[in-house]
Parts: structure tokens; sequence; C-alpha cells
């Protein structure tokens, strides 16, 4: 069994990532989108803040990368972030393959 660093994020319908180091964010919002998604939630918001644009880039770029996971993606309305979140569309969970088969 895998074991992680980040069994302490709530899974919920936001993560905010200010609480994480820049070099954590891509494996955190992996585990944490792929956990969303074992749990059924559909639409999540991702917490990047405005800054730079640096993180915002690095979560885009984590995204469009995970196609069976992320169904779709784009800007918070201004009223929930704006750009400084992205809203995230999950793919439905699909019942895994039997063993063996």
């Amino acid at each position: 069994m895998a074991s992680t660093r980040f069994t302490r994020v709530r899974v919920d319908d936001e993560l905010d990532l200010h609480a994480f180091a820049p070099r954590d964010v891509p494996s955190v919002v992996e585990e944490y989108l792929r956990a969303c998604r074992e749990r059924g939630l559909r639409l999540v918001r991702v917490v990047h803040g405005r800054g730079r644009g640096v993180q915002r880039a690095e979560v885009r770029r984590l995204l469009r990368s995970m196609t069976a996971d992320v169904e779709s993606f784009a800007d918070a309305p201004p009223a929930s972030g704006g750009w400084g979140a992205t809203v995230v569309s999950l793919r439905p969970a699909e019942a895994e393959p039997p063993a063996g088969g």
C-alpha cells in the first residue's frame, strides 16, 4: 500500500493551495482530484491565488494532463475567486474492472 504525505488534506469541494510548498502542488492536486472522484465529487474548486500566475499555470498544466480524471476546467466565477481559483469538473468514477480480466 502506498503511503502519502498528504493524508491530512480534507477531501471536500475546495482545495486551497496556499498551505502547500510550490514543489508539492502537483502531487497534492493530483492526489486530491483522484480522491474527490473516488468519493463521487464531480465539481471542485482549486484555489491557487492570483499573484504572478505561476501556480495557476502549474495547476492548468497538470489538469490538461489528467484527461482520464478531468472533464473540463475554467476560471472560477468572480464571486468565487475569479482567476485566483480554478473550477474543475471531474469525470464520474467508474467501477473497477474485474481482477484478471
